[in-house]
């Protein structure tokens, strides 16, 4: 049985504070869990789960360290509306660079939906991209709705933080902008290497951001429709340049 002090030091880490603080934050679900233990087995502090699913996983490396609870203590420590068999504890991941060369990256300006950030992390690990760059202003990576969105991909994509404008400055790359007007994305073709910049959900790309592109490309419209979601718009113009 979990002590109240326990019970409260998990519900802590639903707080961005809190996180930052530790160093640590939560993950839940059996495919989320599953897939950090098999990713990163080096960064998983505590896994607290009912019994069925500890049963089920027996034979995982670190299952001895397992903790038993009941439905009544997950649903406490849980972030989520439908508590799910299992929580885990994990060390946050410890990212401060990236090479862009050779390869595609994805840059985010200020993307502030928990739900589209992660799932712009899990269309990137779809596409095989490994890395994202986002400004400071975006949602947290650990936040627990961002985390539960990228259903696992957050253990496989790498997401850093950073003052994006300074960033793309040093980078020796193409930057594609998606943007309302630029060039079509379907006569692009496949890239191997460069940034994709995505901006926030109302506003776009800043204008400082956007003076960095070296292109604008654009997603053509047959609707009305004024815009598109940042992650629709994220999936589509992967799945045409990569």
């Amino acid at each position: 049985m979990l002590s109240k002090s326990q019970i409260k030091y998990i519900q802590s880490l639903g707080h961005k504070k809190f996180r930052d603080e530790t160093g640590l934050f939560i993950a839940e679900g059996p495919k989320t869990v599953l897939e950090l233990i098999s990713e990163m087995p080096q960064n998983i502090v505590t896994v607290y789960a009912v019994e069925k699913w500890i049963n089920e996983n027996i034979k995982l490396k670190g299952s001895e360290d397992f903790v038993k609870i009941d439905e009544a203590e997950l649903e406490r420590i849980s972030q989520l509306p439908a508590p799910n068999q299992v929580v885990v504890i994990v060390k946050k991941f410890n990212i401060t660079s990236f090479d862009t060369k050779g390869q595609l990256t994805i840059a985010l300006d200020t993307i502030q939906d928990p739900g589209n950030l992660g799932t712009i992390i899990r269309i990137a690990d779809w596409f095989g991209i490994r890395q994202i760059v986002a400004s400071h202003e975006s949602a947290d990576i650990y936040n627990s709705k961002v985390v539960q969105a990228t259903m696992g991909s957050i253990a496989r994509v790498s997401v850093m933080y950073t003052d994006l404008k300074e960033w793309l400055i040093k980078q020796n790359v193409r930057i594609m902008a998606a943007a309302l007007n630029g060039k079509n994305i379907n006569e692009i073709g496949k890239i191997t290497e460069g940034v994709l910049v995505i901006g926030n959900e109302s506003k776009g790309i800043g204008t400082d951001i956007m003076k960095l592109a070296t292109e604008k490309i654009t997603i053509p419209k047959a609707g009305k429709a004024e815009s598109l979601n940042a992650a629709v718009a994220t999936g589509i113009i992967l799945s045409r340049i990569v």
